[in-house]
This record gives structure tokens, C-alpha cells and sequence, in this order.
């Protein structure tokens, strides 16, 4: 547990100092977020200010995980390891998307393909990842098992162990661009998507934690009252880790932005997501902690999929939240109250897995 509170306490405080001087670098740099001109005309304003904020998300969660490790004198575990590099890979690939946008001054980065290409590539070496290294009871980071709250009987090895591994690949490659994405459309106003990061990672805390304390390993039995997940601690901490580093960049993020988190720290944060879903085997019940990311997708996918059919909108712009900003709400107004539905589907969730173990 004490390394669960060093983690984040030192995400938060490097996050905090290292966004401001991060900020200065570049302003000094001129490397300023562009606007699309279909967008909303009050983002206008926000032209010019500095991008790629989620560097300094990613930098200070690493270093609030290693100084847990050092601190606690624990070597990293392979789940932990898992995770930070989904997050670090995903979030590199988003750095190229944003330097490239900067550079050619256009709100286009990285081509569809290219970005396929590079999400794809450090998905399946996760997936792959997530299948070996296994401990001393054989346990792997992740199993072939599709979860809710913990692994279901819907085995994606049923077929053979090579069917098994090809299909566990494309399932976590499909929530990896799911939430990476999911978190990439809902950054569209001041501080919302940190906001709703904040929520949703704090809940895998809790998540770990208690898992830990109720661990298959630990109690050396199996059932409805003990969890199979490999190294929930350690996802704790990494979960912590993320969450103060959320923190302390909210406090430049929030409105009015002094700067965003791009790609870079859009791809990373969904990256993480994914992979605490995945290693702490509750890929389903991640899409309930993570609702408000799903209701900004689906509206996405709604309004892409009804003017394809006829020709007319459901919303007067997708992604949701520009709806309510071109209806005349606050952009204010809108965070906060998108931060209490995150808040509602993070209780839910939370009170979803509680009652399960209750029920046993």
C-alpha cells in the first residue's frame, strides 16, 4: 500500500512542476496546437497553445512508478511492465501524430495507415507479452479467457493454443484502439478528458488493491472469493502512478488550457486503460468504469452511421460534448457535468465489482 501512495503522490508533484517548465519549452519552441475551422468557432481562441502535454503525463508516471519500486525496493513485475510500455509505446506513436501536425502546421498528423501500422505494431508485441512469462504457479500477466470481473468461461484457446493466441491478439488489439481512440475523441475540451481519467484510473486503484488483499495466491485457493489476476498490486501502483500524474496536469489542463494533452497523451492514457482492463481480467467491466468514454464514442459512431444512411444528423456535432457546446452550453459548464457522469459510471462500476465478490 505504501507503495501505491508514494507512486502517486510523485506523479502528481512532478506532473504538477515539470507541465509549467514543459509549457515554457514550448512557447519558446512555438509549438501551439492548430484548429480545425469546422470546429466550434469559440476553439479559435485556443489556437496556438502549446500541445503535446501528455510527455510530461507519461514522464511523471514513470517516474512515480520507479521511485515506488526504489522506495519499496521491488523489482518490477512483468504485468507492471506490460502496462508501462503500452502506455509509453501508444503515447510515442501519438507524439509522431502531434510533432507532425505542429510541424506542417495542419490538423492532420500521421496518416490512417501509418497510425494503423504503429497502434498495431506495440499492440501485438503487448498481446504476445501478456501470454508469457509466467510465475512460479504458471500464472501469465493475462489469460486467453474473455473477462467481466474476472475470466469468464468464453475461452478463445478452445480451438487449440495457436487459434487461441491469434484470437487473443485481435481481441486485445480491439480494445486497445478502442480506448485509445475512445479517450482521443473525448479530449475536446478543457481539462474533460484528464478529468475523466482521474475517475476512471482511480478506480483501478481501488481495483487492485482489493484484489490484491483477496488474491487467489495470497489466500491459496480458488473460487468466487479470491481473484486470478497476476500482479494486481503492481497495477495499483501503476494505476496510482497515472492518476497523479493526471492530477497534477490538470491543474494547466483545466480551463481556460494552458496546454493540451495531444495525441501523445490521449493514445498513452487509452493504452493504459486497455491494459489495466486486460492484465486485471475485467476487460468488460472496464467498459463501465470507462462509460463516458464509451457514450463520446458511440455518439461518434451514431452520427457517422445515420448520416451515411440518410444523409441527416442526430447531433448537431459528434463527438457529444460539441453538441451541447453548439446548443449554447458552456464549455465550463459541459466539462463539469461530463465529469460527473464519468464520476456516476466510475460508482457504478466500482459497485459492480464489490457486489460480486459480496454475492460471491
Amino acid at each position: 500500500m505504501r507503495a501505491v501512495l508514494i507512486s502517486g503522490a510523485v506523479a502528481l508533484l512532478v506532473a504538477l512542476f515539470g507541465t509549467t517548465l514543459f509549457i515554457r519549452f514550448l512557447v519558446r519552441k512555438q509549438y501551439g496546437q492548430f484548429i480545425r475551422q469546422d470546429g466550434p468557432t469559440a476553439h479559435l481562441t485556443k489556437r496556438g497553445t502549446p500541445t503535446m502535454g501528455g510527455v510530461v503525463i507519461i514522464g511523471a508516471s514513470l517516474v512515480g512508478w520507479v521511485t515506488a519500486l526504489v522506495a519499496t525496493q521491488q523489482l518490477p513485475s512483468a504485468s507492471a511492465l506490460l502496462a508501462m510500455f503500452l502506455m509509453v509505446g501508444l503515447g510515442f506513436v501519438g507524439f509522431l501524430d502531434d510533432y507532425i501536425k505542429i510541424s506542417n502546421q495542419r490538423s492532420l498528423g500521421l496518416t490512417p495507415r501509418a497510425k494503423f501500422i504503429g497502434q498495431g505494431l506495440v499492440g501485438v508485441l503487448f498481446a504476445v507479452g501478456a501470454l508469457s512469462f509466467p510465475n512460479a504457479q504458471f500464472r501469465t500477466p493475462a489469460s486467453t479467457r474473455i473477462s467481466f470481473i474476472r475470466d469468464t468461461g468464453l475461452d478463445l484457446a478452445l480451438w487449440g493454443t495457436t487459434i487461441g493466441l491469434v484470437l487473443f491478439v485481435l481481441w486485445a488489439n480491439f480494445l486497445i484502439a478502442a480506448w485509445s481512440n475512445a479517450v482521443n475523441l473525448t479530449d475536446g475540451l478543457d481539462g474533460l478528458a484528464t478529468g475523466a481519467s482521474i475517475l476512471a484510473f482511480g478506480a483501478y486503484v481501488l481495483v487492485g488493491v482489493w484484489q490484491s488483499n483477496q488474491s487467489c495466491q495470497l489466500l491459496s485457493s480458488v473460487g468466487p472469493r479470491c481473484y486470478e489476476t497476476r500482479d494486481p498490486l503492481d497495477l495499483a501502483v501503476v494505476a496510482a502512478a497515472i492518476t497523479g500524474a493526471c492530477f497534477g496536469f490538470l491543474w494547466w489542463n483545466a480551463s481556460p488550457a494552458k496546454i493540451f494533452m495531444g495525441d501523445t497523451g490521449a493514445l498513452a492514457l487509452g493504452g493504459a486503460f486497455a491494459a489495466l482492463s486486460i492484465l486485471s481480467r475485467t476487460e468488460i467491466l472496464g467498459a463501465i468504469i470507462g462509460g463516458l468514454f464509451v457514450l463520446v464514442v458511440m455518439s461518434d459512431v451514431i452520427q457517422i452511421g445515420f448520416f451515411k444512411m440518410t444523409g441527416k444528423r442526430v447531433f448537431k456535432m459528434a463527438p457529444l460534448h460539441h453538441h451541447f457546446e453548439l446548443s449554447g452550453w458552456g464549455e465550463v459548464t459541459i466539462v463539469i457535468r461530463f465529469w460527473i457522469i464519468a464520476g456516476l459510471f466510475v460508482a457504478l462500476g466500482v459497485g459492480v465489482f464489490y457486489a460480486e465478490w459480496v454475492v460471491g
